[in-house]
């Protein structure tokens, strides 16, 4: 590995005993793109930048995303395809590079355009996957995400024959965001880095979304860890933890409390990154200010969170998730192939999923204590790991309660046990 890129410093600032905090951010105005880029850099913490980018160019829709920058519309995230590359590469210009690494974020299910312009540009890291930004995120049949995020990755690692390292992060810990048991969401972030891996990315990170309980959230970040060391033995890698990304707490306390935790967690549980969240999530676009003050209250949290890592491998959520990603694996020797015959026989099954090529049988709910537990694990292949409860039908209005529940919680003061 080189000692440049977005990977290699995550790893400087870990051995150094300090979390990486990272918003995301983006705007469509150049000047206010590179201010926010400038600000991140400069906040008391140890932070790397994001470009995220605007819905248009997430689905591909260029000729809209083009139209809005002729005519000076603000759109919902930095419009990286449409811009000119001189005009990015002056948004970036002495700003970004190996003591501040730069991000592009999207959410794309068929994301070349967005690969060659940010390469175009300089730029060597970004995140995603051909199961996570697909199920969510439209209906883009899952066969034609993995064909290309095949694509996108072989092109991506190009960037290794001009001596740059280029990193992707898996978004497969984030499925959702919320109501998907830990286990599920390990198996399909390990296995999302493996797909990266066998396309060439060598610096690599996992994902890991804060969910209800912080028991269970610490379990599944040790059992992630304990799979990537077995699995990406021959691969730089790295956890990244995410602050949760359901229904915000809606008051300054409850959503800084809420923030507070995730630092813990991924401090507790010896990962190198945290993605965070502001006050204002219920209720608008953060600005940059507000993005400022989630960074520098993240990092104070973590710089006073004393690394307690649990044991990996002796816990349902790991069995679980061992389980899942072993029965991927053994599916076809090409791991694309695998992962269309284990959502197409129900062998993966996202709940509450609508997407068309998602099985949708599994069920989950929020147990008394805040655990999230399966109900019905469908056709995967958990029989005899998880202790489903068959007879437990969520119903409509317990579904919409439990999507408020964190957000409950945190803004009555009662912090999640």
């Amino acid at each position: 590995m080189t000692g440049a890129g977005f990977g290699a410093f995550v790893r400087r600032a870990h051995h150094a005993g300090r979390l990486v905090v990272q918003p995301r951010m983006g705007m469509s105005s150049p000047q206010r793109m590179r201010a926010g880029l400038l600000a991140t850099r400069d906040a008391d913490a140890t932070t790397v930048g994001t470009l995220t980018l605007d819905s248009y160019t997430r689905v591909g829709d260029l000729e809209s995303a083009q139209l809005a920058v002729l005519e000076g519309v603000d759109l919902n995230g930095y419009p990286l395809v449409s811009h000119e590359t001189a005009t990015t590469r002056r948004v970036l210009d002495g700003i970004h590079g190996p003591q501040f690494p730069v991000q592009v974020r999207h959410g794309s299910a068929a994301p070349q355009h967005i690969f060659r312009a940010l390469t175009a540009v300089g730029l060597d890291a970004s995140e995603g996957g051909p199961v996570s930004y697909c199920l969510p995120y439209g209906r883009v049949p899952l066969r034609d995400s993995v064909a290309h995020w095949t694509e996108s990755c072989e092109h991506f690692a190009t960037l290794r024959r001009t001596g740059a390292e280029p990193h992707l992060e898996t978004f497969g810990g984030c499925v959702l965001g919320q109501l998907c048991p830990p286990g599920l969401l390990v198996a399909v972030s390990v296995l999302e880095a493996l797909f990266f891996r066998r396309h060439g990315i060598r610096s690599i990170s996992v994902s890991y979304a804060q969910q209800t309980n912080r028991r269970q959230d610490s379990e599944a970040v040790a059992a992630l860890r304990s799979l990537c060391t077995r699995f990406l033995s021959d691969t730089e890698w790295h956890v990244v933890v995410y602050a949760y990304m359901g229904l915000f707490p809606e008051t300054e306390h409850g959503a800084r409390r809420l923030l507070a935790q995730a630092a813990e967690l991924a401090v507790q549980s010896g990962s190198e990154r945290l993605i965070v969240k502001t006050v204002a999530e219920s209720r608008r676009i953060p600005s940059v200010a507000e993005n400022v003050s989630a960074l520098e209250h993240a990092a104070a949290v973590a710089a006073r969170t004393v690394r307690d890592p649990l044991e990996g491998t002796g816990t349902e959520t790991y069995a679980e998730a061992y389980a899942l990603v072993d029965a991927v694996l053994n599916l076809d020797d090409d791991l694309g192939t695998a992962l269309l015959r284990a959502f197409s026989e129900g062998r993966l099954d996202v709940p509450y999923c609508l997407h068309p090529d998602n099985a949708g049988l599994s069920r989950s709910y929020i147990a008394e204590d805040g655990r999230l537990c399966w109900s019905d694990v469908g056709k995967m292949p958990l029989s005899g790991v998880v202790d489903a409860r068959p007879a437990h039908t969520v119903t409509s209005s317990e579904l919409l309660a439990s999507l408020s529940y964190v957000r409950r919680s945190f803004d009555d003061h009662n912090a999640l046990s």
